[in-house]
């Protein structure tokens, strides 16, 4: 192509003065770090987004079915959910809330009566455990109880602690309405990385939550496990058709949105902010085609007089700035992805673990975010070289030639 041939020979060409040469190298460079600190930045953001994801998933389930349990409503669940292939196992729970109290220090929380048996089918909390062993929740005469490692240490009790579940819905006696209160001894201490998790939730036996809750049918509702992550949407969506509204089917995504929601604007803010770099050094791209066309009048003026057009003219100047912003992508793209392995290897950043229970920097490189940086990069690029482009076309050949 003759306008990518011009381009090509005009970047080689010796330019006069070394300040042209040191433009081209900046616009070059610019380009390159601004698609490597956008690439970086979003790798390091899906890293911490796919690790706060895992812990949530480790801790709840792909998708929760609740209702008001009876034993109709109980048999519509189970079937619908018997029914469905991609539902890979499920899991009765109780949900309540309720005040835990020790030696005077006292914490609201969610107390989640459990069958371990399937539990585990369904979550990762087998191996969030890390005092104790779940077997003793069926402890007797005093139930088992196993707390959050937060909850654990705002109240100060720890594995072999007696503590008291105390319900706000209290029992009706003579006296008037007193709270109900039952006694459980702390058999384990978990950790699921999740501060919302191990600040306020307790785990006990099923039937002792049920029966403490009066929870009718003895479950809140089942908790599901599918076959992929990525269906938790479309299958809670047809779960809650095939149930009706009786029901509430809602999926890890749901439980979280608020969640997910800032996670995923802050991201697209980033975005919006580091491409700023990539637009400033789009400046200097057209600068220096500015600087190209004034040098170049001469060369522009004699191609027009040999029959080149004001478009190919455009072109030509379109090609420069595509080779100059497009090696700055190519080389940006390279370093960011030589940054989020690095950073993802080496502990480069140390995180204090008992604020964010991790030690290194998470990165996760998403084929999707390098082909938009890279467009980012070749859009902003390419619309550095309109002006240079319109200025170099309008150029008289007669006077190019005769002041060039």
């Amino acid at each position: 192509m003759f306008e990518f041939f011009v381009a090509r020979r005009y970047l080689k060409a010796q330019r006069k003065g070394l300040f042209t040469l040191v433009t081209t190298l900046i616009g070059v460079s610019g380009v390159a770090i601004g698609v490597a600190a956008l690439l970086t930045t979003l790798s390091v953001m899906n890293g911490f987004q796919a690790d706060i994801r895992r812990k949530i998933v480790g801790a709840q389930a792909h998708v929760t079915v609740a209702a008001h349990m009876d034993a109709a409503r109980k048999k519509q669940a189970e079937d619908a959910l018997d029914s469905r292939k991609a539902v890979v196992a499920r899991s009765p729970f109780v949900l309540g809330q309720a005040i835990l109290t020790f030696k005077g220090r006292s914490s609201g929380i969610v107390a989640k009566g459990i069958d371990p048996d399937s539990e585990f089918k369904v979550n990762d909390l087998a191996r969030s455990l890390t005092e104790g062993d779940w077997a003793g929740l069926a402890h007797k005469p005093v139930p088992g109880v196993v707390l959050g490692v937060e909850l654990a240490q705002n109240i100060g009790a720890w594995v072999g602690d007696e503590v008291v579940l105390i319900s706000p819905q209290g029992l009706d006696s003579p006296l008037g309405l007193i709270p109900a209160m039952k006694r459980f001894r702390v058999v384990g201490v978990l950790k699921t990385g999740y501060y919302e998790y191990d600040a306020s939730t307790a785990y006990c036996a099923l039937a002792e939550a049920a029966g403490f809750f009066k929870t009718p049918g003895g479950l809140s509702g089942y908790q599901v496990r599918l076959s992929d992550l990525s269906l938790a949407e479309s299958e809670a969506a047809a779960l809650q058709r095939e149930l009706g509204w009786d029901f509430a089917v809602r999926s890890f995504n749901d439980m979280n949105r608020t969640l997910f929601a800032a996670l995923k604007l802050e991201k697209y803010v980033m975005f919006l902010i580091l491409a700023l770099i990539i637009l400033v050094a789009s400046f200097n791209i057209a600068s220096n085609l500015i600087l190209l066309g004034t040098e170049k009048l001469r060369d522009i003026g004699i191609l027009r007089a040999m029959g080149a057009t004001p478009k190919m003219i455009r072109r030509i100047f379109l090609w420069e700035g595509l080779l100059i912003g497009g090696s700055g992508t190519l080389f940006g793209v390279g370093l960011g992805l030589l940054l989020s392995w690095v950073i993802w290897r080496y502990p480069i950043v140390e995180l204090p673990g008992d604020i964010y229970y991790l030690s290194r920097v998470p990165v996760q490189v998403e084929p999707w975010d390098v082909a938009v940086v890279t467009l980012c990069g070749l859009a902003l690029s390419v619309l550095a070289t309109v002006y240079p482009a319109y200025r170099a076309s309008r150029v008289d050949p007669i006077e190019a030639i005769h002041y060039g």
